[in-house]
């Protein structure tokens, strides 16, 4: 098994892409906490990984909260004595608000969860990576980060800057034995759909211009496998990248 005796955290592992995170480490011999807002649906997904014969315990957190963050961890910690994996996969989309509609509110939600999450929970796991010299962080970025509009202006602009996080954070601790690369999933069949309420119609007109050249969606289950080569010691080599799993669709 390819993650036997590691400690995996997960983002945003209820459900879609993170729950099939957290079903894979946890297959692959991870002890997994299993983060979520909803921690029911967490509880839920627990229960399916015990039944399977994994470990893992669900935390309600609320990635753009700190206090939420710091305590996702020290469970972690306590409950198993240490942190080997951090997977960033939280994340809310921008109801396609271009920059000309934007609100502060907006802006301010979606990269609390989206990005300020992602740099909370990673300062938080560094001292433990740095006192050990090993740890990997990898965080769920978005096409949307490589490209101007795959959504709303406050969307790419989060994806974008988690983008520059990981590659700085991947070659400033480089030499401390830690990587931190990051995924950038095209289309994929999960809930986060249910984040979007109200689209703004020019800006969803504009963004689904791409969405011809989509070769298909992808399912969560195929980003996880992503997940768990980054997270594993089959990357050993990489560092401080994205990796793009969107059948193809931004090579155009």
């Amino acid at each position: 098994m390819k993650l036997s005796g590691k400690v995996a955290i997960v983002t945003g592992a209820a459900s879609g892409m993170g729950k099939a995170i957290a079903e894979l480490f946890a297959a692959e011999g991870a002890k997994v906490i299993v983060s979520d807002l909803r921690v029911e649906a967490a509880q839920t997904v627990v229960a399916g990984i015990e039944a399977k014969g994994g470990t893992a315990i669900a935390v309600a957190a609320n990635v753009a909260n700190e206090e939420d963050v710091a305590q996702m961890i020290d469970t972690a910690v306590k409950e198993y004595g240490t942190v080997d994996i951090l997977i960033n996969n939280a994340g809310i989309m921008d109801n396609f608000v271009p920059a000309g509609d934007l609100t502060d509110e907006l802006w301010e939600r979606v990269f609390a969860i989206n990005t300020t999450g992602v740099m909370r929970t990673t300062r938080k796991v560094l001292p433990i990576f740095t006192e050990r010299k090993s740890g990997v962080i990898v965080n769920i970025a978005s096409a949307g980060g490589l490209n101007g509009s795959r959504a709303g202006a406050a969307y790419t602009a989060s994806k974008h800057a988690v983008v520059g996080f990981t590659k700085n954070v991947g070659f400033q601790y480089a030499n401390l034995g830690i990587r931190c690369n990051a995924i950038a999933p095209g289309g994929v069949s999960t809930n986060i759909g249910t984040t979007i309420n109200a689209p703004n119609p020019f800006g969803m007109e504009r963004a689904m211009v791409g969405m011809g050249l989509n070769p298909r969606a992808g399912e969560p289950e195929e980003i996880a496998k992503v997940a768990l080569f980054l997270a594993s010691d089959d990357a050993s080599f990489v560092n401080g990248t994205v990796v793009t799993a969107d059948a193809g669709w931004t090579a155009y």
